[in-house]
């Protein structure tokens, strides 16, 4: 449980990995714009300091549950765990303020839900077993 619980923290931490990617520094291409439901490149100028920003806190979220199931896998489980929990927890709660706050873009917070989900219940299992 334990093992495949650090392999969805760090595929959660690859798909923020690219949602950084998308968010700062990819925002007024086309592509980002439609899966953002960005309509305009003025909308996407307008925003686009805000999305870089938050393109780092993406970053930093994948890095922290990345880093952690890659501690664990070396052994040291206490640090590893609290790292991969923190990340993967902040993502979940990140999941439901877009689906509860954002009605159009639920789809795009259940894939944002789904991964980090995971690991944190099989983390919580591993721990329970």
């Amino acid at each position: 449980m334990l093992i495949a619980s650090c392999v969805f923290a760090v595929l959660a931490g690859l798909l923020h990995v690219l949602i950084f990617v998308l968010e700062s520094f990819r925002w007024t291409e086309p592509s980002t714009m439609k899966t953002f439901s960005i309509t305009s490149i003025e909308e996407a100028e307008a925003t686009k300091e805000m999305a870089y920003n938050q393109g780092f806190y993406n970053l930093f979220l994948g890095i922290m549950a990345a880093v952690g199931a890659v501690i664990i896998l070396f052994g040291q489980q206490t640090i590893g765990s609290t790292l991969m929990a923190a990340g993967t927890a902040s993502m979940v709660l990140a999941a439901l303020v877009l689906f509860t706050g954002s009605p159009d873009k639920r789809a795009a917070a259940v894939k944002q839900f789904t991964l980090p989900a995971l690991s944190l219940v099989l983390l919580i299992v591993s721990f329970i077993l």
